[in-house]
């Protein structure tokens, strides 16, 4: 069993970071409105972007890892562009990589 790092698309265009170990209950946890949260009155959600982790442990370390990511990284790191995400990484004067 698997630990999953998600990113939400939330209806009025902000981003919602999460962990899991059971991403589809999740996500409809999330569309239902179930979870009582942030995403709960921004309905309807999009996942835009998931990894898998062995433990726990790593998906939260990353959850939180991303969480204080700009706008920007995130977006990059949902189109996989390495590149961009490090080159933003740097000009925070962060010396963070990706959680995966």
């Amino acid at each position: 069993m698997g630990f999953f790092v998600y990113i939400l698309g939330c209806s009025d265009g902000s981003f919602y970071t999460g962990h899991t170990d059971n991403l589809e209950k999740r996500l409809t946890e999330h569309a239902t409105g179930a979870t009582g949260g942030y995403t709960t009155t921004r309905r309807p959600v999009q996942l835009l972007f998931f990894h898998e982790f062995p433990s726990r442990e790593e998906a939260l370390a990353a959850e939180l890892q991303i969480k204080g990511w700009s706008r920007k990284k995130k977006m990059a790191l949902m189109a996989g562009d390495w590149r961009e995400v490090s080159r933003l990484a740097k000009n925070r004067h962060l010396d963070v990589k990706p959680p995966f």
